[in-house]
């Protein structure tokens, strides 16, 4: 009864699970490592934030460069008549060395027609390619390596072909990106391909992508992951918005799907330039924490996706509810501004309630940063929005992105971006 009842207080003050019984506490994000109490905003932003970051770096995804210096953009094609005149498509290839015989991202947006500018935008970077989230004939076809396992549970790679993506390829993936839907709320959207970035092929050994550039990050605890490297050019594509007139570059929220999730989360987290943060089943090494020890676990990640994330992650192999850290704190690192959780019923590897109690975790933050955070204490019934300065669902279903998440993260955007 003892033990339980100090459980409960210590809810209270953010340190353990929703449960008052769960015997795994959580590390406090509002707590000096020299055990003193983060007293204000201030001490926050100039203490307790630079710990948090450097302690996710060391032991989590990994030390990122900087903005390279001789980076460029150049914009190869623009129709200010796309989609039956709906958008305007712009295609941007972003030579991380300068050099066009570099590594090379191509991205992809399109601004709605007819609205006043410059706008909001969303930006996510996606699974197959530029041309596969969208049916138009004049976006260009990636030559990076491409899956093309013929059991993908969802989606049917079979016009890959020697791991190339060929014109059969095209709108390939359209279900999980409404474009149309975007572009009628007034948002840009904007894309790129994970594999122009960082293979997610772990038997290429960072040989590809903006990993070319930087072999001093290999070799070391901290080393440069996937992951991060995915965040780290989505940091890459806000650098371009920022110079496009046509894009409110203080109005950007940035998205992201299971892996492409955890990656959305750390760029919200190292870049305050993203506005708003939107995780779709993120899992483990994205939302949900490890401390509950469900779901895709430590052991899990290190063996199977060994370059997802730091070398130094590995010393917590089966030490899943013990780690000096979790997600919570990745959460808080984007507090104040707006950020959305979701989960899937059927998605067991994500944990929902782990995602779901994550965010609730991350809440002390928001409010001692004077905002409301997640405005639940319990899991919402399935299929029931819930949003404040942080937003969560858990919907029917399994691991995917559907229509009904992108009808509550374009209301949240409303809700946030709208002025």
């Amino acid at each position: 009864m003892v033990k339980k009842a100090l459980a409960c207080f210590a809810l209270l003050y953010g340190y353990a699970l929703a449960t008052c019984g769960q015997q795994h506490p959580l590390p406090n994000p509002l707590v000096l490592k020299d055990g003193r109490r983060v007293t204000s905003a201030k001490q926050w932003q100039n203490q307790r934030r630079p710990e948090l970051l450097a302690l996710l770096t060391s032991q989590l995804y990994g030390h990122s460069p900087e903005k390279p210096a001789q980076m460029r953009f150049e914009v190869f094609d623009t129709d200010p008549k796309a989609l039956g005149g709906k958008a305007t498509r712009k295609q941007v290839a972003v030579f991380f060395n300068g050099k066009p015989d570099g590594p090379r991202m191509d991205v992809l947006l399109y601004i709605p027609n007819g609205v006043k500018g410059p706008v909001p935008a969303l930006v996510g970077l996606n699974f197959w390619g530029n041309s596969t989230i969208q049916a138009d004939p004049k976006i260009r076809i990636s030559t990076s390596w491409m899956e093309s396992n013929r059991g993908n549970p969802y989606i049917d790679v079979s016009c890959v072909v020697n791991h190339q993506s060929t014109d059969a390829c095209r709108g390939l993936n359209a279900r999980q990106w409404p474009v149309d839907s975007i572009l009628s709320r007034g948002y840009a959207l904007v894309t790129a391909y994970r594999e122009d970035i960082a293979s997610d092929e772990s038997t290429m050994k960072f040989s590809t992508g903006v990993h070319t550039l930087y072999p001093d990050l290999q070799n070391r605890g901290d080393n440069f992951g996937t992951v991060a490297a995915w965040a780290w050019g989505l940091s890459r594509i806000m650098d371009y918005l920022q110079t496009d007139k046509a894009i409110d570059a203080k109005r950007v929220a940035v998205f992201g799907w299971s892996r492409l999730g955890k990656a959305a989360l750390w760029a919200g987290a190292t870049d305050e330039r993203f506005a708003m943060v939107i995780s779709n089943e993120s899992g483990a090494g994205g939302a949900k924490l490890f401390h509950r020890g469900i779901g895709e676990n430590i052991r899990r990640l290190c063996t199977v996706f060994p370059h997802w994330f730091a070398a130094n992650f590995r010393n917590y192999m089966d030490k899943d509810t013990l780690l000096p850290f979790d997600q919570h704190m990745v959460i808080s690192l984007i507090a104040p501004r707006p950020v959305y959780v979701a989960s899937a019923e059927q998605d067991k590897n994500s944990d929902p309630e782990g995602e779901f109690e994550s965010a609730r975790a991350a809440s002390s933050v928001y409010r001692f940063l004077g905002t409301k955070g997640l405005p639940a204490t319990q899991l919402p019934p399935v299929n029931q929005s819930v949003q404040g300065q942080i937003g969560y669902h858990i919907r029917t279903g399994g691991h995917d992105v559907t229509a009904y998440d992108w009808a509550q993260y374009l209301a949240f955007m409303d809700k946030h971006f709208k002025r």
